[in-house]
């Protein structure tokens, strides 16, 4: 959805997120998975985080970041 680079806003709605931090990508996750974050795109991006630990969370906004 944001491109192989992060380089596009989700379905057109969300943030470009190439230059976010790891730190600013787990925020987001975690909202996401909480349900404190995201307004139009909570509902599409809780499924996709829901099932994940914070470990996994973690890993994966590493591997966004260096992108």
């Amino acid at each position: 959805c944001h491109g192989s680079k992060g380089e596009r806003p989700a379905l057109g709605k969300s943030a470009i997120i190439k230059d976010w931090t790891s730190a600013q990508i787990e925020e987001a996750l975690i909202g996401y998975k909480d349900g404190t974050y995201g307004a139009a795109m909570k509902a599409i991006m809780k499924p996709q985080v829901s099932g994940l630990s914070a470990a996994e969370i973690k890993a994966l906004s590493k591997h966004i970041s260096d992108m």
